[in-house]
């Protein structure tokens, strides 16, 4: 990393730590903007500082709307369309709608033509409170205004994370331009990937931490052998879940870190013992997350067809 790339990941932590809802403060550092060129009012870094941000949220399962909204951005980029950009840089929030019923990840749901679009989306990131509507459909990518959609809130497993059914009925719609969903697949794994690692490193940190703190037979579980191997093993799982996640390899990142999360919060739970299900602790938060962003953009097995061994 380079030295403002650490002082970009200290400084979203530190704002993390300080506000209960820090939306407003990213967008007053600029975190919306961090992609978009600096003639459209943006700040023009790359993919990275966008994992180093994502890394920092899924520590602490942030609920801000920054996953969405980048790839929705990313969208935006991809056509060529500089309206939105603006806006966007500004910490207008964006949502995405592509996938269908089935949860997987092409433009089938919806249709469209020049002017209007019509079908159902299903698990839209923040598409019940957006304020930019984007939407899929065959090869185009369409700007719908959100008032003209049928906009359902769809509670899920992860509390932290919003989804919502958007509903298009021969809606009126500005199509963009082309857009190629593979590339857009891969910009999004690689997000949540990073995101994935952040909240798989601190799910160990807590429990390293818990385990120094819990005494059994008069000293420190964390001192007993069998238990330092096991935290070993998490940590070298993490090391490699970021190697994974800062690395160009969508399908190994998507894979590797969603099975990686979902072990650490599993020994997250046990070593915790009785209180980690409890709702008091945070142990359950990180398990749900686990299993929630596993499913996100597609499961595992259908991104192992796109491993290539080298």
């Amino acid at each position: 990393m380079t030295p403002e790339q650490d002082e970009l990941r200290a400084t979203v932590r530190k704002l993390l730590e300080r506000e209960a809802t820090p939306w407003p403060a990213l967008v007053d550092i600029g975190v919306p903007a961090l992609a978009i060129p600096e003639e459209h009012g943006g700040l023009g870094a790359g993919l990275t500082e966008l994992r180093i941000v994502a890394e920092e949220l899924g520590r602490v399962l942030s609920d801000v709307p920054f996953l969405g909204s980048a790839v929705a951005t990313q969208a935006v980029l991809a056509t060529g369309d500089e309206q939105l950009l603006p806006r966007l840089a500004e910490g207008a929030v964006a949502a995405l709608a592509w996938t269908g019923e089935d949860g997987r990840w092409d433009a089938a749901a919806c249709r469209g033509d020049l002017s209007t679009v019509d079908g159902r989306a299903h698990y839209v990131l923040d598409g019940d409170t957006a304020s930019i509507l984007l939407v899929a459909a065959g090869d185009g990518l369409y700007e719908v205004d959100p008032s003209d959609a049928v906009r359902e809130h769809v509670p899920s497993l992860d509390e932290t994370r919003r989804f919502a059914t958007v509903t298009f009925d021969h809606t009126p719609a500005r199509r963009l331009g082309p857009l190629d969903l593979g590339p857009l697949r891969d910009f999004a794994c690689l997000l949540l990937a990073a995101e994935q690692t952040g909240a798989a490193a601190r799910a160990l940190e807590l429990t390293v931490e818990y385990t120094k703190q819990r005494h059994q037979f008069g000293r420190p579980i964390g001192s007993f052998q069998a238990l330092k191997h096991r935290m070993a093993d998490l940590h070298v799982l993490v090391e490699t879940a970021r190697s994974a996640a800062y690395a160009d390899l969508p399908a190994v990142a998507k894979v590797h870190c969603s099975e990686v999360l979902s072990e650490v919060a599993a020994e997250m739970i046990q070593l915790h013992g009785g209180i980690a299900i409890t709702w008091e602790h945070p142990a359950h938060r990180y398990f749900k997350r686990a299993h929630s962003a596993s499913l996100l953009f597609g499961p595992p097995h259908h991104h192992l067809p796109h491993i290539r061994p080298s």
